[in-house]
């Protein structure tokens, strides 16, 4: 049970390092130019594996946004699939727990549980339970509402060749 812990606690670590990296990686970028997302796949032990889409995307005010789908899948326990948002330097302070709008161009609103329920490991992270909404969403463009205090909200919009990848990862197996 330890070695279990022990392990997650490595993925966790292994995630929030290569989203910081990413993330110094693109503020060397003298633009933010929008990226076509890259699944990968790791693998930390037999039967341990994240398959990850991630790419930059700017909300509405133009700060730029690391956008992060993850699939998580641990022998004997149920899979997970999270949307994590880390907002550069500049970017709004986000409010825990509330939850993530999802809106398809054709006009149909879902919302997905933010995992941090009281405090995420910096300000201008969140990160949402996409497990039972991926598959229900269009292969269409979608908008993403951030919430922020005041009824106010923080909007990213997500292209189309980014919603088909990360529809991608809904049938990313250990056989990839």
């Amino acid at each position: 049970m330890k070695l279990r812990r022990i392990r997650q606690i490595f993925w966790w670590l292994l995630v929030v390092s290569i989203l910081t990296i990413s993330i110094f990686l693109a503020l060397a970028s003298p633009t933010s130019q929008t990226a076509i997302a890259s699944v990968t796949h790791l693998e930390a032990a037999p039967g341990e594996i994240l398959y990850r889409s991630q790419t930059k995307l700017d909300d509405q005010s133009g700060h730029v946004w690391q956008v992060v789908l993850f699939k998580q899948i641990y022998p004997g326990q149920s899979t997970s699939l999270n949307l994590r948002l880390v907002g550069f330097p500049n970017s709004a302070e986000l409010i825990h727990p509330q939850p993530l709008k999802i809106t398809t161009a054709s006009g149909k609103v879902f919302t997905a549980a933010d995992v941090f329920l009281d405090e995420a490991p910096a300000p201008t992270i969140g990160q949402y339970d996409l497990k039972d909404i991926l598959p229900q969403l269009p292969n269409e463009p979608l908008q993403l509402g951030i919430p922020l205090p005041k009824q106010n909200f923080i909007n990213i919009s997500v292209p189309q060749s980014v919603v088909r990848e990360w529809r991608e990862l809904l049938t990313a197996t250990s056989q990839s």
